[in-house]
């Protein structure tokens, strides 16, 4: 897994790999703003959509970038922290160090989806009716590409969270772990970016129906396996009723707790 947005600059490549190639020259335009540094940010986003940038390439040093962009190493140095915080930079320290061109990944950007949705004033209610649409809507792609390994996961993790249940420490980070896990089936990185995102308006409107029922989790969990069961047999219809009830009830509980 990849280091988190802001960590620490990691080491240069080994001695032996040969350096990267420097970014064309003339590849840069002077700004002139008052938000200098964003204006550079958005400038190097524009050459990495239109791939005079990818992924590997070095950025000249920070010297040069100064040259190229007509501000100072402050400004330069400012603009490289928003993109390496964005994960499309990493910086690199050392003889070979510098600062290279790279992609986020989806935990990248969920994390980001995640601060905005957290900040947004979402009622439990309205994360649990767009989880009827979405945890709905990706049950036939589960059930149509689910590997074994998927489905020997998925079981475990039922069992571990039953005898869970049955020792009274069953928690609602539980319930989303399954559902996390669950969306992962599908096999589609756009889909586990947006199941990342929502990971915390998932546990807030949980939380909140289990204030309505406090022994919530006792039905839903074995209703987890009755799914898993359903998605082994490859039946759309069984698994899109099983998780049907299963939200449905959620979106029940939360409800009577907004009225």
């Amino acid at each position: 897994m990849s280091s988190r947005p802001g960590s620490q600059p990691k080491p240069a490549p080994n001695a032996k790999e040969s350096p990267a190639a420097p970014a064309p020259e003339g590849l840069f335009k002077a700004v002139s703003s008052s938000r200098v540094s964003q204006v550079i940010v958005e400038q190097i986003r524009m050459l990495l959509k239109e791939e005079k940038l990818k992924p590997g390439d070095r950025l000249p040093s920070e010297r040069d970038l100064c040259v190229h962009f007509g501000v100072s190493r402050v400004t330069v140095r400012e603009a490289l922290r928003i993109l390496e915080a964005g994960g499309l930079v990493e910086i690199r320290v050392g003889a070979r160090g510098g600062a290279f061109v790279t992609t986020p990944d989806s935990r990248q950007v969920g994390e980001g989806l995640a601060t905005l949705l957290s900040l947004s004033p979402l009622t439990a209610a309205e994360v649990t009716e767009a989880r009827l649409v979405f945890e709905l809507g990706i049950v036939p792609l589960i059930v149509e590409r689910a590997t074994d390994e998927d489905l020997d996961e998925l079981f475990a993790l039922c069992d571990t969270h039953i005898a869970a249940m049955e020792e009274g420490v069953y928690t609602m980070e539980m319930s989303a772990e399954f559902h996390t896990r669950v969306a992962d089936c599908t096999h589609n990185a756009a889909i586990r970016m947006l199941v990342e995102s929502f990971h915390g308006p998932l546990l807030m409107s949980l939380r909140e129906a289990q204030t309505v029922e406090p022994r919530m989790g006792k039905r839903g969990s074995r209703e987890h396996r009755s799914f898993v069961e359903a998605v082994a047999a490859r039946d759309v219809e069984k698994a899109s009723g099983v998780m049907r009830t299963h939200l449905e009830r959620t979106a029940a509980r939360v409800r009577s707790q907004g009225a």
